[in-house]
Protein backbone atom coordinates (compact mmCIF):
# COMPACT_ATOMS: atom_id res chain seq x y z
CA UNK A 1 0.00 0.00 0.00
CA UNK A 2 1.44 3.32 -1.05
CA UNK A 3 1.88 6.39 1.14
CA UNK A 4 -1.08 8.17 -0.50
CA UNK A 5 -3.34 5.16 -0.02
CA UNK A 6 -2.46 5.01 3.69
CA UNK A 7 -3.26 8.73 4.14
CA UNK A 8 -6.54 8.31 2.27
CA UNK A 9 -7.47 5.30 4.43
CA UNK A 10 -6.64 7.14 7.68
CA UNK A 11 -8.49 10.21 6.44
CA UNK A 12 -11.57 8.10 5.71
CA UNK A 13 -11.41 6.45 9.15
CA UNK A 14 -11.06 9.87 10.83
CA UNK A 15 -14.08 11.19 8.91
CA UNK A 16 -16.23 8.21 9.96
CA UNK A 17 -15.15 8.59 13.62
CA UNK A 18 -15.87 12.34 13.54
CA UNK A 19 -19.32 11.79 12.00
CA UNK A 20 -20.16 9.12 14.61
CA UNK A 21 -19.02 11.41 17.45
CA UNK A 22 -21.17 14.26 16.14
CA UNK A 23 -24.23 12.00 15.92
CA UNK A 24 -23.66 10.70 19.48
CA UNK A 25 -22.94 14.03 21.23
CA UNK A 26 -25.24 16.24 19.10
CA UNK A 27 -23.49 19.45 20.18
CA UNK A 28 -25.80 21.64 18.08
CA UNK A 29 -28.69 20.89 20.46
CA UNK A 30 -27.02 23.12 23.06
CA UNK A 31 -27.77 26.15 20.86
CA UNK A 32 -31.28 25.22 19.71
CA UNK A 33 -34.10 26.16 22.09
CA UNK A 34 -37.45 24.39 22.07
CA UNK A 35 -40.15 26.44 23.79
CA UNK A 36 -43.39 24.81 24.96
CA UNK A 37 -46.31 26.80 26.39
CA UNK A 38 -49.01 24.33 27.44
CA UNK A 39 -52.01 25.38 29.51
CA UNK A 40 -52.78 23.42 32.67
CA UNK A 41 -55.18 20.62 31.68
CA UNK A 42 -58.58 20.34 33.35
CA UNK A 43 -58.58 16.53 33.16
CA UNK A 44 -56.01 13.92 32.27
CA UNK A 45 -55.52 12.89 28.64
CA UNK A 46 -54.93 9.19 27.89
CA UNK A 47 -51.31 8.35 28.78
CA UNK A 48 -48.66 5.90 27.77
CA UNK A 49 -47.36 3.76 30.60
CA UNK A 50 -44.37 5.17 32.44
CA UNK A 51 -41.23 3.09 32.71
CA UNK A 52 -40.75 2.27 36.41
CA UNK A 53 -37.38 0.89 37.45
CA UNK A 54 -38.46 -0.54 40.78
CA UNK A 55 -41.73 -2.06 41.94
CA UNK A 56 -44.26 0.67 42.58
CA UNK A 57 -46.92 0.82 45.22
CA UNK A 58 -50.50 1.13 44.09
CA UNK A 59 -51.63 4.62 43.23
CA UNK A 60 -52.43 7.00 46.06
CA UNK A 61 -56.13 6.93 46.79
CA UNK A 62 -58.18 9.21 48.93
CA UNK A 63 -61.70 9.00 50.26
CA UNK A 64 -61.99 12.79 49.97
CA UNK A 65 -63.96 14.02 46.95
CA UNK A 66 -61.97 15.43 44.06
CA UNK A 67 -61.59 19.21 44.10
CA UNK A 68 -63.66 21.35 41.74
CA UNK A 69 -60.53 22.46 39.85
CA UNK A 70 -56.81 21.82 39.69
CA UNK A 71 -55.07 21.84 43.09
CA UNK A 72 -51.30 21.89 43.66
CA UNK A 73 -50.38 19.10 46.09
CA UNK A 74 -46.55 19.28 45.90
CA UNK A 75 -44.13 21.89 44.61
CA UNK A 76 -40.45 22.77 44.30
CA UNK A 77 -38.03 25.08 42.50
CA UNK A 78 -35.36 23.79 40.15
CA UNK A 79 -31.70 24.13 41.01
CA UNK A 80 -28.89 23.88 38.50
CA UNK A 81 -26.72 20.81 38.08
CA UNK A 82 -24.78 20.15 34.88
CA UNK A 83 -26.51 23.11 33.15
CA UNK A 84 -28.11 26.32 34.43
CA UNK A 85 -31.73 25.40 35.16
CA UNK A 86 -34.60 27.38 36.68
CA UNK A 87 -38.36 27.06 36.96
CA UNK A 88 -40.93 25.35 39.16
CA UNK A 89 -42.18 21.75 39.29
CA UNK A 90 -45.65 21.04 40.67
CA UNK A 91 -47.74 17.93 41.17
CA UNK A 92 -51.28 19.03 40.40
CA UNK A 93 -54.43 17.07 41.23
CA UNK A 94 -56.95 17.63 38.46
CA UNK A 95 -60.70 17.81 38.89
CA UNK A 96 -61.10 14.19 37.76
CA UNK A 97 -58.75 13.01 40.55
CA UNK A 98 -55.77 12.28 38.28
CA UNK A 99 -52.37 13.90 38.79
CA UNK A 100 -50.11 15.81 36.42
CA UNK A 101 -46.53 16.97 36.80
CA UNK A 102 -46.56 20.62 35.74
CA UNK A 103 -43.32 22.42 34.96
CA UNK A 104 -43.63 26.20 34.80
CA UNK A 105 -41.11 28.77 33.64
CA UNK A 106 -38.53 26.15 32.73
CA UNK A 107 -35.27 27.55 31.44
CA UNK A 108 -32.43 25.08 30.85
CA UNK A 109 -30.07 24.06 28.08
CA UNK A 110 -31.20 21.72 25.39
CA UNK A 111 -29.36 18.46 24.98
CA UNK A 112 -29.53 14.93 23.64
CA UNK A 113 -32.01 12.47 25.12
CA UNK A 114 -33.45 14.67 27.90
CA UNK A 115 -36.11 13.02 30.10
CA UNK A 116 -38.39 13.90 33.00
CA UNK A 117 -37.54 11.58 35.91
CA UNK A 118 -39.34 11.28 39.25
CA UNK A 119 -36.96 9.98 41.91
CA UNK A 120 -36.67 9.25 45.61
CA UNK A 121 -33.19 10.84 45.62
CA UNK A 122 -32.55 13.98 47.63
CA UNK A 123 -31.81 17.12 45.62
CA UNK A 124 -28.21 18.05 46.37
CA UNK A 125 -26.56 21.20 45.06
CA UNK A 126 -23.27 21.04 43.21
CA UNK A 127 -21.56 18.18 41.42
CA UNK A 128 -22.52 15.72 44.18
CA UNK A 129 -26.14 15.93 42.97
CA UNK A 130 -25.50 15.38 39.27
CA UNK A 131 -25.69 11.58 39.07
CA UNK A 132 -28.06 10.42 41.85
CA UNK A 133 -31.50 10.42 40.23
CA UNK A 134 -31.25 6.95 38.72
CA UNK A 135 -29.61 5.31 41.75
CA UNK A 136 -32.68 4.47 43.85
CA UNK A 137 -36.35 4.22 43.04
CA UNK A 138 -37.20 6.31 40.00
CA UNK A 139 -39.59 6.43 37.09
CA UNK A 140 -39.03 8.00 33.69
CA UNK A 141 -42.20 9.87 32.74
CA UNK A 142 -41.41 11.04 29.21
CA UNK A 143 -38.98 12.83 26.95
CA UNK A 144 -38.64 16.52 27.81
CA UNK A 145 -41.00 18.40 25.48
CA UNK A 146 -38.90 21.56 25.42
CA UNK A 147 -36.08 23.21 27.32
CA UNK A 148 -38.08 26.39 27.90
CA UNK A 149 -41.64 27.22 28.92
CA UNK A 150 -44.60 25.56 30.62
CA UNK A 151 -45.39 21.88 30.11
CA UNK A 152 -47.45 19.03 31.56
CA UNK A 153 -46.70 15.35 32.09
CA UNK A 154 -49.61 13.11 33.10
CA UNK A 155 -48.76 10.84 36.03
CA UNK A 156 -49.90 7.28 35.27
CA UNK A 157 -52.48 5.87 37.70
CA UNK A 158 -50.13 2.99 38.59
CA UNK A 159 -47.42 5.39 39.80
CA UNK A 160 -47.73 6.53 43.42
CA UNK A 161 -46.25 10.00 42.97
CA UNK A 162 -46.02 10.51 46.76
CA UNK A 163 -43.19 7.92 46.87
CA UNK A 164 -40.97 10.24 44.81
CA UNK A 165 -39.45 13.30 46.44
CA UNK A 166 -37.80 14.94 43.45
CA UNK A 167 -37.96 15.55 39.74
CA UNK A 168 -34.95 15.84 37.43
CA UNK A 169 -34.32 17.04 33.90
CA UNK A 170 -32.22 13.98 33.15
CA UNK A 171 -29.84 13.45 30.23
CA UNK A 172 -30.23 9.72 29.66
CA UNK A 173 -27.39 9.60 27.16
CA UNK A 174 -24.79 10.78 29.69
CA UNK A 175 -26.55 9.84 32.98
CA UNK A 176 -26.47 13.37 34.37
CA UNK A 177 -29.02 15.79 35.78
CA UNK A 178 -29.29 19.17 34.06
CA UNK A 179 -31.31 20.41 37.04
CA UNK A 180 -33.66 19.11 39.73
CA UNK A 181 -36.42 20.18 42.11
CA UNK A 182 -37.34 18.75 45.52
CA UNK A 183 -41.10 18.15 45.70
CA UNK A 184 -42.49 19.38 49.03
CA UNK A 185 -46.05 18.35 49.82
CA UNK A 186 -48.46 21.23 50.36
Amino acid sequence: MGRRSKWALWGGVAAVVAAAALMWFKPWTLWVDETVNEALPTSAPPTEAAVPTAPTASATTSSAPAPAGPTTVAEGSFISHEHDTSGTAKVVRLADGTHTLRIEGLDTSNGPDLRIVLSDAAVVEGKAGWHVFDDGRHVTLAKLKGNKGDQNYALPADVDWSQYTSVSIWCDRFDVSFGAAALARI
